[in-house]
């Protein structure tokens, strides 16, 4: 089988760069007979422009080797198609490849890549961007923003250090959501959307979600005093985050999201801007994943 790897060289904390990781590729996956092409990353965007021609020239199965931004540019490519996405997780949090149940470490990963079973999991949408994992609006895309800046520190050190820097400047702003026909007005931190539970790190922001049921979970934080958000901490990392004051929790299909300027998000952990309108959109069963 036509095989690519594309490797985001510079994913992740720098202790998990080490050795060959095309060498190791190769290795690993010619035992099992699969035909390996290797592709290095080394600007946004590279990885979805390589996963797209290698689409074209007949490639079957395409591993995504870093953190989700780089899953999230090869999924975008293979979305809709007969093509199957392995997984490699070489980020600061992998997040989807936790909630797929993948090996932590590179070898034991291509190992899945190689013998796995095909997996259909559903992709969301904010107005164009597809997402795999979460999306998010407001004070999780600013920390985001803070995430993706060259030199930015990694790992779950890097997350909290980039909260810690903007939540104590950063203001809750009104947003008009529309859900199941109904319009409601809401001064937010933030809203996360979920196709799967969790931010990477066993982060868990939406412990009911699930990659495979046309559903996304809608998290809507709602303006409240800065102690009460550390006071869910806990239940935020051993995944018992449920609605409550100031935290509301919606599965849907589609909403529309409006705001009084540009709205700044996040697919995957890439940063993005929207005009006052942000839709949101469910594919069901629209990427296919090796798994165990």
């Amino acid at each position: 089988m036509r095989t690519l790897v594309v490797i985001n060289p510079v994913s992740g904390p720098p202790r998990s760069r080490h050795g060959d990781p095309g060498a190791l590729a190769r290795q690993v996956l010619a035992r099992h007979d699969l035909e390996v092409e290797v592709a290095i990353t080394t600007a946004r965007g590279d990885a979805r422009r390589l996963a797209e021609r290698a689409c074209a020239a007949g490639t079957r199965l395409v591993v995504a080797w870093g953190g989700d931004g780089t899953i999230n540019e090869v999924a975008s490519a293979l979305a809709f198609s007969d093509v199957r996405l392995g997984i490699v997780p070489g980020g600061s949090g992998n997040g989807l490849a936790r909630d797929l149940g993948l090996p932590l470490d590179p070898a034991g990963a291509l190992e899945v890549v190689a013998t796995g079973r095909e997996r259909l999991i559903d992709a969301g949408r904010l107005n164009d961007a597809l997402f795999v994992n979460v999306a998010g609006i407001g004070l999780d895309a600013e920390i985001a923003r803070r995430l993706a800046a060259p030199g930015a520190r990694r790992g779950l050190a890097g997350y909290v250090q980039a909260t810690a820097a903007e939540l104590p400047g950063y203001r809750a702003r009104r947003y008009a959501i529309e859900l199941d026909g109904h319009r409601s007005e809401r001064r937010a931190l933030f809203i996360a959307v979920a196709n799967s539970r969790q931010y990477g790190n066993g982060a868990q922001i939406a412990p009911a979600a699930r990659l495979d049921d046309g559903k996304l979970d809608l998290v809507v934080i709602e303006d409240q005093p800065t102690w009460r958000l550390l006071a869910q901490l806990p239940a935020f990392f051993r995944g018992a985050l449920g609605p409550g004051p100031g935290l509301s929790m919606d599965q849907v299909a589609d909403a529309v999201i409006h705001a009084d300027g540009p709205i700044g998000f996040h697919v995957d952990g890439e940063p993005h801007v929207a005009e006052r309108c942000l839709r949101v959109g469910i594919h069901p069963c629209a990427l296919r994943v090796v798994v165990p």
